[in-house]
């Protein structure tokens, strides 16, 4: 068996047989979601709980100042922050902002990969995220949310983390990329909605997961899906698809035209989301 089936076997034995190790979400994460989630919170209540990562404080403050929130008085302290983004959205922000914790690893050959990843993560949050602000400003609809378009985007590829995981364990497959390749390209869209579910998030976080790469579904309505393709498109990250991709989002009125994102407006609104993750 080749090292590339091998590895594929292994993870496959693994989701079938429910032992695959899934990431966990980062603790802060959790207590944030779990805050956000109790009807009687208040926004002192959520300043304590993001107040306990000073990581996490620093960058709240920061998304609360940043180009998209669209405020010219700067905000400096986390209850001025909560205030401004606001409970219904602090949830996923918090979520997005904590995501960097799970990239890292002790390994070096895979901290290598895990930052690139995250770089190419970021990249393609920056430009969904961009995307989606030209939509709102054309369209004038506002069914979709920035908070969770940023984490839509952030977890679309959430199912590399424990294929890297798994292949630490074979120093073959580092040795030749193509086999890392081919198995997350089978198998991290049907990982991540595993993660989306064990996390608890909803059916938008687990459909982005396992559905962004198919472009086979293809919801009646736009959905985050068709923001993160874009976004992905626009990064390099598809390079096969990426022309299939765009023709669609012209077609279901994403975008107006190509011109759009390679407007000056559009790289402006890409670099401001991209520094909320520098």
């Amino acid at each position: 068996m080749s090292t590339q089936n091998a590895l594929s076997t292994i993870l496959v034995e693994k989701i079938n047989n429910d032992t695959l190790v899934l990431p966990t979400l980062p603790a802060i994460a959790l207590k944030v979601r779990k805050a956000a989630d109790d009807p009687d919170i208040n926004l002192n209540a959520m300043g304590d709980v993001i107040g306990q990562d000073p990581s996490l404080s620093a960058r709240m403050i920061k998304i609360a100042n940043s180009a998209y929130m669209g405020r010219s008085v700067k905000v400096t302290s986390i209850s001025q922050a909560v205030t401004r983004i606001g409970l219904r959205q602090i949830k996923n922000i918090s979520t997005a902002l904590a995501m960097e914790q799970l990239f890292v690893s002790k390994n070096d050959v895979v901290a290598r990969y895990l930052q690139q990843e995250w770089a190419n993560t970021v990249n393609i949050v920056a430009n969904s995220m961009a995307v989606l602000q030209l939509y709102i400003a054309r369209t004038k609809k506002r069914e979709m949310s920035m908070d969770t378009m940023t984490l839509a985007a952030l977890v679309h590829n959430i199912g590399v983390l424990p294929i890297l995981t798994e292949a630490e364990r074979h120093p073959e497959v580092f040795a030749n990329p193509s086999f890392l390749e081919v198995a997350i390209d089978k198998l991290a869209g049907r990982i991540g909605a595993s993660i989306m579910t064990e996390w608890g998030f909803g059916d938008t976080f687990v459909n982005v997961a396992k559905n962004w790469k198919d472009l086979s579904y293809m919801p009646e309505e736009l959905t985050y899906i068709d923001f993160v393709r874009v976004g992905a498109a626009v990064s390099g990250a598809v390079d096969s698809q990426k022309d299939a991709i765009l023709n669609l989002a012209i077609q279901r009125g994403v975008v107006e035209d190509m011109g759009e994102l390679h407007s000056d407006e559009f790289e402006e609104l890409a670099s401001a989301a991209k520094q909320i993750f520098l």
